[in-house]
Parts: structure tokens; C-alpha cells; sequence
């Protein structure tokens, strides 16, 4: 059971500034609004919801570049915010600013450092 991959597209809410562990790795927290229509049972759903994330190293880098309001892509992976939680936060590894189109359809731009 080694599954955990998460590719989620939304608007970046919030982006903290950028800050570094003290092994010296940037890290970078953000808050990621996801809006979508999806099928579920047969029925379309409209599913709305805000994840909070966090990215290390050249990611962090990257994401420290954005804006909160711009459209990205995140793939990365969940875990518990910290050992005595429960509460899951999204581990990016990955991010793609998304420049939007008029039907709805996306360009990608990788944000990494």
C-alpha cells in the first residue's frame, strides 16, 4: 500500500514567505481553493474545497514567485500536518502556474526554481 499521489488544480489563497528549516532547505506554506465539477454515482457534483500545503526546496523556491489569485497545478502527496495530529496537509513536489484560457482550457508552466 505505497499509494499516495495527489495532482490537484485550484487558485493559490495564500502564500507564505519564504522561510528555511535549520538544515537550510527552503520551505514555503500555501493555501491551495479547489472548485470542479465531478461525477460521482452517476451525478454531477460541484465539489469546492481548501487544502492546505507545504513545499521544500526548489519547489518552495518556485512557489515564492506566485502570487496568491494565480491558477497552479499540484502534484505531491499527503501526510499529517506533524506527528501528534491528525489533520492532513499537502506536500508538493511538483507545481505548474496554469494560465487559463477562454474554454475553460489551460496552458502549464512549470513554477519550480
Amino acid at each position: 500500500m505505497d499509494a499516495n499521489e495527489i495532482v490537484l488544480s485550484g487558485e493559490l489563497t495564500q502564500v507564505e514567505p519564504l522561510r528555511h528549516t535549520p538544515a537550510g532547505v527552503p520551505l514555503l506554506g500555501f493555501r491551495l481553493l479547489h472548485r470542479s465539477r465531478q461525477v460521482e454515482a452517476g451525478l454531477k457534483r460541484q465539489v469546492e474545497c481548501e487544502v492546505n500545503g507545504v513545499a521544500l526546496g526548489e519547489v518552495a523556491v518556485g512557489l515564492a514567485r506566485l502570487k496568491p489569485g494565480q491558477a497552479v497545478r499540484v502534484s505531491g502527496f499527503l501526510n499529517r500536518k506533524n506527528r501528534l495530529s491528525t489533520q492532513l496537509i499537502l506536500h508538493a513536489t511538483e507545481t505548474q502556474t496554469l494560465e487559463e484560457e477562454a474554454h475553460g482550457n489551460g496552458k502549464a508552466r512549470r513554477a519550480q526554481g
